[in-house]
């Protein structure tokens, strides 16, 4: 190949620059190119020349800008002590004696206690047959509840009693507790957390104890398979004939009549029972150190003191 064909093409002038990137440390060809007219052309051969720019050299282990952060870490840490503090002081308020998680927990651990203890005397006494004499006490566990830590608390007190008797002693010692001192209890516990008069509050629970004693009595009817509420309206219209006929009078008293005089005496039962289990409680809860808070009788507050 001739060089002088390499003149006669229309290239123009070209200059190799060689760069130094600002970002890289290696450097690499920059070839520019400017076109000229024919006119201008001269044949002649121009080597190519090699232009070093001028460039600042960067070192790749500059270090980079520092960052104080003295002040930021200080003040954050002074954040977090803070929130930290606050954080303490909220769980031990609520962990002190007036906190609301210490009253949940207390109140949960005095239910369970009293429904077990209460299951466990009740089962033993039904085993022993010494229910009689430990009657009156079967009711003041939910009593006591109700009356310190609301309605809800002992309601609770007397299901789980209930469930505790259902696991030991099958579902009709379980119905007849809550028939006969459940209800009882809850009422009474009701009335003394509302401070309601002492006599009003004695009434109401000797309705309670009756009802409870009717659905005891439909209870064991119903398991017997006999009409044990028949029986006995039957018996007590012979005891009554008898009675009449001694007395001279020959009047046969209608049915309506036996079944008031049998509701009057299940009330009068229920209501010694009511009034027994109020001196009885308002002596033991005023002997605890704690203020009952209903209206007490006269002659009951003199006994006490």
């Amino acid at each position: 190949m001739n060089l002088s064909n390499l003149q006669h093409q229309h290239l123009s002038t070209s200059t190799i620059t060689h760069l130094h990137s600002p970002l890289s440390p290696s450097p690499f060809l920059s070839i520019r190119f400017s076109p000229i007219s024919s006119h201008q052309y001269k044949p002649s051969l121009k080597l190519l020349t090699l232009t070093t720019l001028p460039s600042r050299p960067i070192s790749l282990l500059t270090p980079l800008r520092k960052f104080t952060c003295s002040s930021l870490s200080v003040n954050e840490a002074q954040f977090w002590r803070k929130e930290q503090d606050d954080d303490d002081d909220a769980e031990s308020e609520d962990l002190s004696q007036e906190g609301p998680i210490y009253s949940k927990i207390h109140r949960l651990v005095e239910c369970s206690m009293f429904a077990a203890v209460t299951g466990l005397t009740y089962f033993l006494s039904n085993s022993l047959q010494i229910e009689n004499y430990l009657g009156c006490f079967f009711a003041f566990p939910i009593v006591l509840t109700s009356w310190r830590w609301g309605i809800a608390a002992g309601r609770k007190n007397m299901v789980a009693t209930a469930v505790l008797l259902l696991v030991l002693s099958g579902p009709v010692k379980a119905i007849t507790y809550v028939l006969m001192h459940g209800l009882l209890g809850l009422a009474m516990g009701t009335l003394w957390r509302l401070g309601t008069n002492w006599w009003l509050s004695v009434f109401l629970s000797a309705l309670v104890r009756l009802v409870g004693s009717f659905g005891y009595l439909f209870l064991s009817s119903f398991l017997i398979r006999e009409d044990i509420l028949g029986l006995i309206l039957a018996t007590l219209h012979t005891y009554l004939t008898y009675g009449l006929t001694a007395l001279g009078m020959n009047i046969t008293p209608p049915l309506s009549a036996v079944f008031g005089v049998f509701l009057f005496l299940v009330m009068i039962n229920c209501g010694f029972f009511a009034f027994l289990l109020h001196i009885l409680y308002s002596v033991f809860i005023s002997r605890l150190g704690m203020d009952v808070s209903v209206s007490l009788p006269g002659w009951l507050q003199k006994s006490m003191t």
